[in-house]
């Protein structure tokens, strides 16, 4: 029986087992390979960190087949030459086809003390420390959060809304909000932080991070917390994968979406190299074409010459519980509109893989 075995349960795998499982194939197994029995909502974790969401809100259960095998571990290493995964424990996994999505962890570009001296939102785990270390601090307190991208926006309202008393620095390094956006989400977003009592620091350059301060080109900032959510890069296992990379250490990939050298190896979601910034929409429309790409090869089909491109549909963000922005088809939607189509969204994705 051919086994098809897929790394990490995030957004791209868990579509591809809601398109492949209801009509697998009677010669085809699948096995999911994760740390946590359970797919976590990673576009959540900003709730998770700030106190407002709890676990069980932002976790779906994997589906049920009675051909899908679900190991939990945590994968050390690759062998393509075996053809086999192996976990922390020893466990060696046999592989005839194989999806990795591990995902992504935070980029610190060099900064002295970000890693050290910075909390994060990439994990389910490291949302739950961010969470102790954001929640427990005494009133009063400074928060600085580096990196305005739609992760340091939905986090910054939200702990404003769970800390009323803490003070928020958002450090931007662009010169406004969203800057590849229109002018008027940019704006109303702006005026949002200006409204809540967030201060947005515009064309900021973080050189070095030491505890309790915080170091913008040359000045420096007192802080107690500092949350890092300025870059993200592939997973050590996956950057240390012997393959053609670019230069953000993410795997080439053919039109396929499977290694330049392995027709048998595919990589979705933010491991995969692409022009697109990574988001759980492009994990999903890749995710979209590898298992049509699967099918035609399991059935010995010729494969097209051209697969089409994906297109992102926009993003959603919420700027609380209350209020959110909305970029769909070249058109912006805010306020509390926009924050009930997000909330409707995710109420869908839940539903759609209960």
């Amino acid at each position: 029986m051919g086994k098809l075995v897929l790394l990490g349960g995030g957004y791209g795998n868990m579509r591809v087992m809601l398109r492949l499982l209801p009509n697998l194939p009677l010669d085809k197994e699948v096995v999911i390979v994760d740390r946590a029995p359970f797919h976590s909502l990673k576009t959540e974790f900003y709730a998770l960190a700030a106190g407002t969401a709890t676990d069980k809100e932002v976790r779906v259960c994997f589906p049920e087949h009675e051909r899908l095998k679900a190991v939990y571990g945590e994968v050390v290493e690759i062998n393509r030459a075996e053809k086999v995964v192996i976990l922390e424990d020893g466990q060696r996994i046999e592989y005839d086809d194989l999806v990795v999505g591990l995902g992504c962890e935070d980029k610190y570009h060099g900064v002295p003390g970000a890693e050290e001296y910075t909390y994060s939102i990439q994990t389910m785990a490291k949302s739950r420390s961010t969470f102790q270390a954001l929640c427990g601090l005494p009133a009063g307190s400074s928060v600085g959060i580096v990196g305005a991208g739609l992760s340091g926006i939905e986090l910054a309202s939200e702990l404003r809304e769970s800390r009323s008393d803490l003070k928020i620095k958002l450090f931007d390094r662009g010169p406004r909000i969203l800057k590849d956006f229109p002018e008027k989400l940019s704006k109303y977003v702006k005026d949002w932080f200006v409204k809540n009592d967030v201060e947005v620091i515009a064309n900021s350059n973080i050189t070095k991070i030491e505890q309790g301060k915080i170091y913008n080109h040359d000045e420096e900032i007192a802080l107690d917390t500092v949350v890092w959510t300025a870059g993200v890069q592939p997973v050590k296992i996956v950057r240390d994968l012997e393959v053609e990379k670019d230069k953000q250490g993410r795997p080439l990939v053919t039109q396929y979406f499977n290694l330049l050298d392995d027709e048998h190896v595919y990589i979705v979601g933010d491991c995969a190299a692409s022009e697109l910034p990574p988001t759980a929409q492009l994990a999903e429309e890749q995710a979209e074409q590898i298992v049509k790409v699967l099918r035609m090869r399991w059935k010995g089909e010729s494969l097209p010459e051209k697969m089409p491109d994906i297109k992102l549909k926009g993003f959603m963000g919420a700027l609380g519980k209350k209020q959110g922005f909305v970029y769909l088809a070249d058109t912006t939607v805010t306020g509390r509109i926009a924050r009930l189509m997000k909330s409707g969204l995710l109420w869908y994705y839940k539903r759609q893989n209960d």
